[in-house]
């Protein structure tokens, strides 16, 4: 029986996902071998030693301590894509509402209470509706740094709406690539993507190498009058810079699902409260991916999707299968495999993958490992997380 400790309100749709004969699932559970959680912070949670992997039913992982889990050999999942396209029709309504005085102009008519004659109140708003104008986004350069599955979906979105779109992406995999219409300019730089670009919309991890991506220097080569659009995460952006960028007129506004206290009460920007994957379909995504990447590894071993090891996978033949994650030095793959070989174990199959300074290995055997050799292979310098499925 796996036993899968959840925090937050993971959809049910998702968590229906695991059989009830096989595992446990709940909040409070002891010994889990797993955890599935949303914004949960694990940064000072203590883990329990049975824990083998976490799923977070979302996209970023910044509330989770990768390389500590990392070094325990715990695998952290995520589910990319699940929430992509919640994210882009909300980034879509952004560059909508920041390129005319959509919001301003609705608030204005509700403010007009102490009118009761429709004729008049037409003609009122005939008065002020200048000042409620804007400018058409078709024709105008929308800059996407980022092009995975959302930064994809809204260059591709982009230009249906009769955008030009330029991208910049140095990390562009293959996949992404194919997601990606051909009539998308790929930029050489952050710099050329800024000069050239009307708006500006983020679509990057956050981890330490985009940590204030868009700082005083990169505001400096913005567009005169470019709008900058952050849907990703808070920390890619130094608020500061973006101010003062702000305060002198360099930058036309600023739209983030991220607000904070420095930019309240501001005509120049446009603050969301992190709605981004808030929709009931994004939920039940993420928490399916996640279900079934957990599933995978604890009943095969497989890894898919997981930000700290490599993707792994074999399929399931007949024998025993053994499985254990190794610090990415020499000689470890053939210790274990003299282990086998020193009791007669014959290797059907296996597949061995590394990322950084970590490894993680299935080897599919002939008969069932005795506890002999699993404490073998266990005492093995820099192995951990032994299992047999």
């Amino acid at each position: 029986m796996y036993k899968i400790r959840t925090y937050n309100q993971i959809s049910e749709v998702g968590l229906s996902r695991f059989p009830l004969e096989s595992y446990e699932v709940g909040p409070e559970l002891n010994g889990p071998d797993a955890f599935v959680l949303r914004s949960q912070k694990l940064h000072d949670e203590p883990v329990p030693e049975s824990v083998l992997a976490v799923a977070r039913a979302g996209a970023g992982v910044n509330n989770i301590p990768i390389d500590d889990y990392t070094h325990r050999g715990i695998v952290v999942f995520n589910t990319p894509g699940a929430n992509a396209n919640a994210v882009k029709e909300l980034v879509t309504a952004a560059l909508l509402l920041s390129s005319r005085g959509i919001f301003d102009g609705m608030k204005r008519v509700q403010e007009m209470t102490d009118i009761s004659d429709s004729e008049v109140m037409a003609k009122q708003l005939e008065k002020e509706k200048k000042q409620f104008a804007g400018c058409e986004i078709a024709g105008r350069t929308l800059g996407v740094i980022g092009l995975g599955a959302i930064g994809s979906m809204v260059a591709n979105a982009a230009l249906e709406m009769g955008m030009h779109v330029a991208g910049f992406d140095p990390a562009l995999s293959v996949e992404a690539a194919w997601r990606l219409s051909s009539r998308v300019e790929k930029v050489d730089s952050l710099e050329a993507l800024l000069k050239l670009s009307d708006f500006v919309t983020l679509h990057v991890p956050a981890i330490e190498q985009t940590r204030h991506m868009i700082n005083a220097s990169a505001l400096l080569r913005f567009k005169p009058g470019a709008k900058l659009l952050n849907f990703a995460r808070e920390q890619i952006v130094d608020v500061v810079a973006v101010v003062s960028a702000l305060d002198e007129g360099r930058l036309g506004g600023y739209i983030t699902d991220f607000p904070v206290p420095a930019l309240l009460g501001r005509e120049d920007t446009m603050l969301f409260p992190h709605i981004g994957a808030s929709t009931s379909e994004a939920e039940e995504n993420c928490s399916v991916m996640a279900a079934e990447q957990l599933m995978d590894f604890l009943e095969n071993g497989n890894i898919v999707n997981s930000v700290n090891y490599p993707q792994t996978r074999m399929g399931r033949g007949d024998g025993y299968r053994i499985t254990f994650a190794n610090e990415n030095i020499p000689r470890v793959l053939g210790t274990v495999l003299s282990v086998l070989a020193d009791h007669d174990v014959n290797v059907i199959d296996m597949v061995n993958k590394s990322l950084h300074d970590m490894a993680y290995n299935i080897i599919d055997v002939e008969t069932e490992p005795s506890r002999e050799i699993i404490d073998a292979i266990s005492n093995a310098e820099g192995v951990m997380h032994v299992r047999v499925i």
